[in-house]
């Protein structure tokens, strides 16, 4: 059984508690990975269905917390569940979670519903808090809120961001290029673009 999958450099190590909650009983990175991106991909196909996109509001926290699930159900007994636990270097204190989650979603709907920025924009300050600022759960955080990103500019009539076509779970220079973008936007809220660019990159 896998310690801990997250040996990346930059990815949130997990708890040893989380770290128990696995359901399959792989032995290495690299089957872990495999068995995600299958999860992974059939929460893609509901979330891009038809009848989700006209039915769901994915700034809904209920749906946020759903995705999440659908996401990682077959990989972790934890899936959409917010993490109970601090000791990380980015998001905030667990206990601050829930009502960070809800001030998100109602900042999002009112940028939305008024005009406030691009829906491109919109789509990348979204997943930057929730991903930085929040980091809601106990791991996912990163493809979780890029998924949610993406379902929120489709849905608002613009085409999916890239994210830089590769990966952004293995080192090299698009994750490296990720994560300055992510920096540079936290430092200054003004410091939008290279996020942007990444993302349509």
């Amino acid at each position: 059984m896998i310690t801990d999958p997250n040996t990346t450099p930059g990815n949130t190590p997990l708890h040893p508690d989380d770290a128990a909650g696995m359901i399959p009983n792989l032995a290495v990175r690299r089957e872990l990975d495999q068995w995600e991106r299958q999860n992974i991909l059939k929460a893609q196909k509901w979330a891009f269905s038809s009848r989700v996109m006209r039915n769901r509001d994915p700034l809904d926290e209920i749906y946020l917390r759903e995705l999440h699930r659908k996401m990682f159900d077959q990989t972790w007994n934890w899936a959409g569940k917010y993490r109970v636990w601090d000791g990380i270097n980015i998001g905030c204190p667990f206990a601050q979670i829930q009502e960070r989650i809800g001030v998100l979603l109602g900042d999002a709907k009112y940028w939305i519903q008024h005009g406030s920025f691009p829906i491109d924009e919109i789509g990348v300050r979204f997943h930057h808090r929730l991903v930085w600022t929040i980091h809601a759960f106990p791991n996912g955080n990163g493809r979780h809120s890029r998924l949610l990103a993406n379902i929120v500019v489709v849905k608002h009539g613009r085409p999916r961001f890239t994210w830089g076509r590769t990966n952004l779970g293995s080192e090299g220079p698009a994750r490296a290029a990720y994560f300055k973008a992510l920096h540079a936007l936290d430092e200054n809220d003004n410091n939008i673009q290279s996020l942007l660019e990444f993302a349509r990159s």
